[in-house]
């Protein structure tokens, strides 16, 4: 009885250990088409992955926010899979932190003011001026600070943010010093810093 006990405590083991190997990890599935499950990750995918070979080449990460209410996200994110160059961006994230993926990667969103800001008050804009504009950057949007625009990203939107910036970080290899907030290139709203918590998170959090 011992024994066979033994036997079923080891054969369970072994299970579970080839199970967890052959799971594969974030960066393995930040490199793979369709619409995959993203451990920790609620995604609508309105627009699958490509072949990431023929993706656009990124090279930053751009953090937005927007005006829109509550529920804002979704609207945003189906808009601009009907269009998908109008003003706008490729990622939308809801206040539940639902990821809306609505654009294509091969495509080009419009956002950002052209990368105008030069003024060092955040960054070392010599880097980022008329460089970290719509045909280098993604662009992720945040919803729902209205009507307080100086309202901060909601706990669901945080833990969404950790796990999304690493999956676009590993898909199209952009380094950790290439994530921006909207404030920091382009002369923004002067009530808030737009997308200014969001992304010194992301650079804190580290690889």
């Amino acid at each position: 009885m011992i024994f066979r006990l033994i036997a079923t405590a080891l054969f369970a083991i072994a299970l579970f250990t080839s199970a967890s190997a052959q799971k594969p990890d974030l960066a393995t599935i930040a490199r793979s088409s369709g619409t995959p499950d993203i451990p920790g990750l609620k995604m609508v995918w309105l627009s699958p992955w490509g072949d990431v070979a023929k993706a656009h080449p990124w090279r930053n990460i751009i953090v937005h926010q927007t005006e829109g209410p509550v529920g804002s996200a979704r609207g945003g994110a189906e808009a601009q899979f009907r269009n998908p160059t109008r003003r706008g961006v490729m990622v939308w994230v809801e206040t539940d932190g639902t990821v809306y993926w609505a654009v294509a990667d091969h495509l080009v969103p419009t956002h950002t003011d052209g990368a105008d800001r030069n003024d060092n008050k955040y960054i070392d804009n010599s880097k980022t001026y008329h460089q970290v504009n719509k045909d280098t950057s993604i662009g992720v949007e945040f919803a729902g600070n209205y009507p307080d625009v100086t309202r901060g990203p909601t706990e669901a939107q945080v833990a969404a943010w950790r796990i999304l910036v690493k999956v676009l970080r590993a898909r199209y290899d952009i380094p950790l010093d290439r994530v921006y907030a909207h404030n920091w290139i382009d002369f923004k709203d002067a009530r808030y810093c737009e997308g200014c918590a969001l992304a010194k998170m992301a650079r804190e959090w580290g690889e």
